[in-house]
């Protein structure tokens, strides 16, 4: 086999850099290019690959064999951007696909390209859009009942410290009217966090260390837990400046984050929280320019959380604690949503849980 010359060289060092999976099959159905993206998303080393029939090593993925032969068969394009989902071992990847005839100069058909596109990151974002819309939708109604309810709760707690001052100081009652007072204590602050869920704040933006936030925050949570058998792990890239955001906002979010934690833990574990930035990530507000995204996980070694839970996490009023209002997740969503990032979970019971923030890594 001849060296490659520069050109060739070049070239295939583009098509290598290409974030899209890229597979060449030639007349006779082998393949005979196969870049980085593609072995990721068809789970296929290229050394496996090269030379060997396409249709034998995707056998089980039908609809990429049927794309690929009919385009070497008629020549046309053909894309399906909706319906193609890749299994590797228990992971689904949806992926958008094309295949478009490789032609000589001439014109002449000397193979097949397949395109590959891993929607993944794509369909998260779209899923959190929907979110948002009705967390919004939610927080509106949300909104006018919290002002309804917090008339009434006041006139109720005043009726209740009143009686409590004519009672005797002896009376049995005045324990029962304190737990009134109490009650309505605790109502009125599911109220004010629905309030906070659902009114729209202006963000106080500044350059903002997330390191700085983080670090007070686990140095916190390590005091409160002394006793316990709780280990906190930190993992910063020194590479990730200050980033534009609500300082007073992102410390209400992890401070959340980093005690929900906590508490799936319990007496004994380790809570790890880390920072990276991401290169599949990235965000181009209308105007703006390209910017990436810095990541930042929280993750502990508890139970873990059922895959049925999961999907209702950030809906309000849901949860899994006995004292807990089920809107903290909601209103850390809210928080992410307005500085345009997002917020994912991942978890497998038995093994624990990764929150991620992901937020725009704007200067």
């Amino acid at each position: 086999m001849s060296p490659e010359s520069p050109n060739e060289a070049f070239l295939a060092t583009i098509i290598d850099s290409v974030g899209d999976g890229v597979i060449v099959i030639d007349l006779g159905g082998r393949i005979t290019l196969m870049n980085p993206a593609a072995e990721e998303i068809i789970a296929i080393s290229r050394r496996q690959a090269m030379g060997h029939p396409f249709a034998a090593l995707l056998g089980s993925q039908e609809i990429l064999v049927d794309m690929v032969a009919k385009t070497a068969a008629t020549g046309m394009t053909i894309s399906d951007n909706e319906n193609i989902v890749i299994r590797k071992a228990k992971q689904l990847t949806p992926v958008a696909v094309t295949t478009f005839p490789l032609l000589r100069q001439d014109g002449e058909p000397i193979g097949t390209i397949l395109m590959l596109r891993d929607l993944t990151n794509i369909r998260e974002l779209e899923d959190a859009v929907r979110h948002a819309d009705r967390l919004s939708t939610l927080g509106t109604l949300a909104a006018g009942l919290a002002h309804e309810i917090k008339n009434p709760l006041g006139g109720i707690k005043g009726a209740a410290q009143l009686l409590e001052m004519e009672l005797p100081p002896e009376s049995e009652l005045r324990d029962n009217v304190r737990v009134v007072v109490r009650e309505v204590d605790r109502v009125n602050r599911i109220v004010e966090e629905l309030l906070a869920l659902s009114s729209p704040r202006k963000l106080q933006l500044t350059k903002v260390n997330l390191h700085k936030i983080l670090g007070d925050i686990v140095t916190l949570r390590k005091r409160a837990t002394e006793g316990k058998s709780v280990t906190f792990q930190q993992q910063f890239d020194p590479s990730i400046p200050p980033i534009l955001a609500d300082e007073g906002l992102l410390t209400q979010l992890f401070l959340n984050l980093i005690k929900n934690a906590v508490e799936a833990v319990d007496e004994r574990g380790t809570i790890r929280v880390a920072s990276r930035v991401l290169s599949d990530y990235s965000m181009t507000p209308k105007g703006e320019r390209r910017s990436r995204m810095v990541a930042v996980d929280v993750r502990d070694d508890g139970p873990g959380i059922p895959r049925e839970q999961l999907e209702q996490l950030f809906t309000p009023f849901f949860t899994t604690k006995a004292k807990g209002t089920g809107l903290g997740l909601a209103i850390c969503q809210k928080i992410v949503t307005e500085h345009r990032g997002m917020l994912k979970v991942e978890s497998d019971p038995g093994t624990g849980t990764t929150f991620t923030v992901m937020l725009p890594l704007i200067q």
